[in-house]
């Protein structure tokens, strides 16, 4: 599809693992399109011709919008709307992730969070394990994770209370973990191959010479939301805990572009049909 201008040639094998292959859903599209911009909070009018772009109807968008309010997840207000609950939590982490890279202000100690329930059913640790990854801890071992102290303590209330729930905290720590043990325990080279991959295919997306149809609008976005996934399992380690080579900056300042080309096609396709 790259060589008639319309979908950018990329690495297929593992961008294509990374954006999957499950068909958009109208609730992915709404809840996305909200996710990234720059207000997070849309019109009903802008919902639906984003929508439009991606084969939704109109019927179609409206019903997926109640029921988002039915469930919690977005809020109405004239005419507008705004993301609420779960979805706002993670309209959190996703504008942390974009912005945040590592930072230089660690003083040497860690963070370390060890399981203090006696009995923890497995949903209490399918919780525990989502909130300490979007908390950037690693495992060290059942029950016991780990990272450098570098990060706001008080970041991400609602994932912090689940490990308050089952674990007792150390802010601080002295520990004996070098830099060399970084890469097996947040998993450093597969993080940066996949980013790399991204990052070519985000720069071949950049360089094509997209027309305004469906094909190109889905694969653009579908890559976006592989990015936005990807930026969040970013360890956020100090730079001299990181390879050289790291590309977390590259990653971010390149997703940053493809999101505002985006954005400018997509107000460029759809709002003539709006106003």
């Amino acid at each position: 599809m790259g060589e008639n201008g319309r979908v950018p040639a990329v690495p297929e094998s593992r961008v294509s693992a990374l954006i999957g292959s499950r068909p958009l859903s109208a609730r992915s599209v709404l809840a996305s399109a909200l996710l990234g911009a720059d207000q997070a909070r849309l019109t009903v009018a802008e919902l639906v011709g984003i929508a439009s772009l991606f084969g939704i109807s109109e019927g179609a968008a409206r019903t997926c919008l109640w029921r988002m309010v039915s469930n919690g997840e977005l809020t109405s207000d004239g005419g507008t709307y705004a993301l609420a609950g779960h979805l706002a939590e993670r309209r959190r982490r996703v504008d942390e992730a974009a912005r945040l890279d590592a930072t230089s202000d660690w003083d040497g100690t860690w963070e370390i969070a060890v399981v203090s329930l006696d009995r923890r059913s497995a949903a209490d640790r399918l919780e525990l394990r989502k909130a300490a990854t979007a908390l950037h801890l690693a495992e060290l071992r059942e029950g016991v994770w780990i990272r450098p102290d570098n990060l706001d303590p008080q970041r991400l209330p609602s994932a912090r209370a689940v490990l308050d729930r089952q674990c007792t905290h150390f802010h601080s720590a002295a520990t004996d973990i070098t830099a060399s043990r970084m890469r097996p325990l947040f998993a450093l080279d597969g993080w940066m191959e996949d980013a790399t991959a991204l990052i070519e295919a985000m720069q071949a997306a950049l360089d094509a010479n997209n027309t305004a149809s469906s094909e190109s609008f889905t694969y653009e976005f579908m890559l976006l939301i592989a990015v936005t996934r990807h930026l969040q399992l970013d360890p956020l380690l100090p730079p001299e805990l990181l390879p050289d080579t790291w590309p977390g900056r590259i990653l971010r300042s390149t997703y940053r572009r493809l999101d505002k080309a985006f954005e400018r096609r997509i107000n460029d396709a759809f709002r003539p049909r709006v106003r």
